[in-house]
């Protein structure tokens, strides 16, 4: 171990994804939508739901009604029923879009493993879902388009025998299309979405305060989207279906009726045996077995105390209380080592992790094996006492953030944690108090944490709103905070320049 705390090594495609995550940043990354991927699809499938069910109630769903009448509601009622149906459509594509790069996303950071596994196992498990739901939606309108798209999907469907006569036979004339028929399309594409709504429940339900929301501002500029593209291109019905005739398609959705081109460029066989592969690909990731598995946090329970810090803070549950073995009265924090994602937020909650203590080993309630807060403590203060006088930055980064290791000079000490979540907000003042000049934390963007809520949680701590807080007695001119991303090098170095222009400011003025 060098100098500096020791880094966890990040995989080149991760760091690839956050430089290009960071180049998005362009106003605020709470702004960026790459940052919010889960929450914008959750908010298109409100949507989805919401006018759904206006639509649903307008709407005649009958064989011999279901076109004129949402033919009726597109033209005769464009200011509420059109734009509701222009916005259910475009709402759908963009559900689809966002929930594929959500899944894309997450799979090149490597959030599959691990404690991820439930949460990638049920998120896997809605994609067949949500493209029944997609597909099941143009059947309802009953024109050319909804009519090609069912008498595609029946062929498809014929490929598996299960059924005693071909599906296709549904489709062959005007009298085998009934109201039944109709039924089963109202159930599909109803019925079928109340099925997700219960899956996304399971596939947050591992995750302390899950996000379904993105940010009002970024919320606000979707739905505004969503709205111009409906005003400016609306959506309008074919010509009625006509079994009699092989359907004219002036327009296509490529994206939700996706597999029908696949199908017919190729054939269902390959289709199938393309799609099902890729499902058990996605399903067998997490069981691929890792090189080094991260070390799980270890309580110690003479110095636990019971406060409960650590399972507020902790973004995955994995921490719960029990009774402690050794003092009658108090409760003991349990780690689950399925669900711990060993990123050390909980070591920076523990209030016995305070680098004042004066054993000569600091012992916390909870720690990470990999990197004790005891040695951040020791090789603080070795780096500070080899430090020329007048001269000592310390600069505290993230592994997933910028690369701070790089400032690293001899007049600037850097340590990289797992997450800046895991600083204790007393090593600030700690190495104020030890002779540093200035200190600088550095992490992940806002909403960019790589687990969640330690950016979150440090960001509270030294602003003094969450407790364990950083002491309002401490100078707030001698330390600063900076949130960069992987490919924020540079605006690290600029926010210690200007702390130390400050710094250099306040003593002159003495």
């Amino acid at each position: 171990m060098n100098a500096a705390v020791a880094s966890m090594p990040i995989p080149a495609t991760q760091r690839w994804w956050q430089r290009c995550e960071d180049r998005l940043d362009l106003l605020s990354p709470r702004l960026n939508p790459l940052r919010h991927l889960g929450s914008i699809a959750m908010l298109m499938f409100w949507v989805l739901l919401a006018s759904g069910v206006y639509l649903y109630a307008a709407i005649d769903t009958s064989v011999s009604g279901a076109y004129a009448s949402i033919d009726r509601l597109s033209r005769e009622q464009w200011w509420l029923g059109g734009i509701l149906r222009s916005v259910h459509r475009y709402a759908a594509d963009l559900f689809v879009l966002c929930t594929l790069l959500h899944l894309l996303r997450e799979w090149v950071l490597g959030r599959f493993r691990g404690f991820r596994r439930m949460t990638w196992w049920t998120g896997t498990a809605l994609l067949p879902l949500l493209m029944v739901s997609a597909i099941g939606g143009f059947w309802l309108n009953w024109d050319q388009l909804g009519q090609y798209s069912a008498i595609a999907t029946a062929e498809w469907l014929d490929w598996w025998p299960l059924f005693a006569t071909p599906f296709m036979r549904n489709f062959l004339g005007v009298s085998s299309i009934s109201d039944r028929l109709f039924s089963l399309f109202v159930f599909v594409h109803l019925g079928v979405p109340l099925l997700m709504l219960f899956g996304c429940w399971f596939h947050v339900r591992k995750l302390a305060q899950p996000i379904v929301w993105p940010p009002r501002a970024l919320g606000g500029v979707m739905l505004s989207m969503l709205l111009l593209t409906a005003l400016s291109a609306p959506v309008l019905s074919h010509a009625p279906a006509d079994l009699a005739r092989v359907p004219v398609l002036p327009a296509f959705d490529w994206l939700l009726l996706a597999v029908h081109p696949l199908v017919a460029a190729t054939s269902a066989t390959t289709v199938w045996l393309a799609l099902l592969s890729m499902l058990l690909l996605l399903l067998a990731l997490p069981l691929w077995p890792q090189r080094s598995p991260p070390a799980v946090a270890e309580v110690h329970a003479r110095h636990c105390s019971g406060c409960r810090r650590c399972v507020a803070d902790c973004p995955y549950d994995a921490i719960t209380m029990t009774a402690h073995p050794q003092r009658p009265g108090f409760a003991l924090a349990v780690v689950d080592a399925d669900a711990c994602a060993s990123c050390g937020i909980c070591v920076g909650s523990c209030p016995s992790s305070t680098p004042f203590r004066s054993m000569a080993r600091l012992v916390t309630g909870i720690d990470m094996p990999q990197q004790p807060i005891d040695t951040l403590r020791r090789m603080l203060r070795e780096r500070l006492q080899a430090m020329p006088p007048g001269h000592r930055r310390v600069v505290f980064g993230c592994d997933h953030g910028a690369p701070v290791g790089a400032l690293e000079a001899a007049d600037v000490a850097t340590f990289s944690l797992i997450c800046i979540g895991q600083l204790p907000p007393a090593f600030v003042e700690y190495a104020l108090r030890d002779g540093a000049d200035m200190v600088l934390v550095s992490g992940c963007p806002e909403s960019g944490c790589a687990f969640r809520l330690g950016q979150r949680w440090a960001a509270a701590r030294l602003a003094g709103e969450r407790d364990p807080k950083l002491r309002a007695a401490v100078p707030a001119s001698r330390w600063a905070t900076v949130w960069a991303g992987a490919d924020g090098l540079a605006q690290v170095a600029a926010a210690l320049d200007t702390l130390q222009q400050r710094v250099a400011r306040e003593k002159t003025a003495r």
